[in-house]
């Protein structure tokens, strides 16, 4: 077994300390990578605090993890040691269902295994993630990255890329389409590069008025204050698309009334309570309100190329290792722009 330090939440009352626990030897179809940036996703607060449901514990998040590799398998033929890797929300999956077979990994009708709270597929052994100095990984589930790239600012295109790069991408969004990213956070600050790059018209809809010029120079083309009734008036019926990245409670039939006839409102950010929808607001206008995980694995791998070739990369803050409970309340508060990334060197 691998000893392997990390930072793990013993229960969901607890902060986050150091632990020591033992991953898997490498086997034959396995990589093993040393871990240099993890990202912090809201995720990982939620899941800490059994917002959505209960955890495993002790927990050791993050999903949004980059590294070089350190061994390999003796049957792995796309890593070497000493290239760059990278691991997201998944690390296997059966493989063999409907929607595995399509490359829809992540949502794997047989329980894909999450890359921290979740189990491996033998449905016992638990899964712990990138808040740790190294990582066990199925080839098959181990991403490539490109030399030369910020390895700090790609780390969160793991998570809050492929989050909002998916639904874009299956939805089709680009020239020709109006889109309002709801929420500038660290999904909504991708979603906003991932609509301007795919030539969409984008309108960032925000609570807060001092988003503003993040948003313009993010390369918004328009800011709604959706606290500001004239400025909603004025916007409805206006988007094809709404991405809506926001994780706390707000009402979606108010942004319903946003979108133009056939207008859909795209759901990825996961508030901890129940929505209420009335039916009205999806008829007037046979709108729709759907809904979209993270990618696959090939579609992960081609948002990584695409990000590589264009120069996208998230907008970041690096932290110690020792100052996530920091960094949770401030981003509770929404106070950074747009993504904490541990340096694990601080580990």
């Amino acid at each position: 077994m691998i000893e392997t330090k990390a930072y793990a939440a013993q229960n969901e009352t607890t902060p986050l300390a150091p632990w020591t626990f033992e991953r898997r030897e490498v086997g034959p179809h396995d990589v093993q990578f040393d871990i240099l940036y993890c990202g912090v996703c809201h995720s990982d607060l939620h899941q800490i605090k059994n917002d959505w449901f209960p955890g495993i514990f002790p927990m050791v998040p993050g999903h949004e993890i980059v590294g070089r590799v350190v061994k390999v398998g003796e049957h792995v033929k796309g890593f070497k040691v000493g290239d760059l890797a990278a691991t997201g929300c998944l690390v296997d999956s059966c493989r063999v269902c409907e929607n595995c077979k399509r490359d829809l990994e992540q949502y794997c009708l047989n329980g894909s295994s999450q890359t921290y709270n979740g189990l491996e597929q033998d449905h016992k052994t638990p899964t712990y993630g990138g808040y740790s100095n190294t990582i066990v990984v199925t080839e098959d589930f181990v991403l490539h990255l490109k030399e030369g790239v910020d390895l700090a600012a790609v780390a969160p295109l793991l998570c809050a890329g492929i989050t909002t790069y998916s639904p874009l991408r299956h939805w089709k969004v680009g020239k020709g389409h109006k889109l309002a990213v709801l929420g500038l956070g660290g999904l909504g600050h991708m979603a906003v590069k991932f609509g301007v790059a795919f030539g969409a018209d984008v309108t960032v809809l925000s609570t807060s008025p001092k988003k503003e010029e993040d948003a313009k120079k993010l390369g918004a083309h328009h800011f709604v204050v959706t606290t500001d009734p004239e400025q909603v008036k004025a916007a409805k019926n206006s988007f094809d698309f709404i991405l809506d990245t926001v994780s706390a409670e707000h009402d979606f039939n108010m942004y319903l009334s946003l979108l133009r006839t056939d207008g859909v409102h795209i759901c990825v950010g996961v508030p901890p309570k129940p929505a209420e929808i009335a039916a009205f607001s999806l008829l007037g206008g046979r709108k729709s309100l759907a809904g979209s995980g993270i990618g696959g694995i090939k579609e992960t791998q081609e948002m990584l190329d695409y990000c590589a070739e264009n120069n996208i990369v998230s907008d970041i803050e690096m932290i110690d290792i020792k100052d996530i409970q920091t960094a949770y309340d401030r981003m509770e508060k929404g106070d950074v722009r747009y993504r904490f990334v541990i340096d694990m060197a601080t580990l």
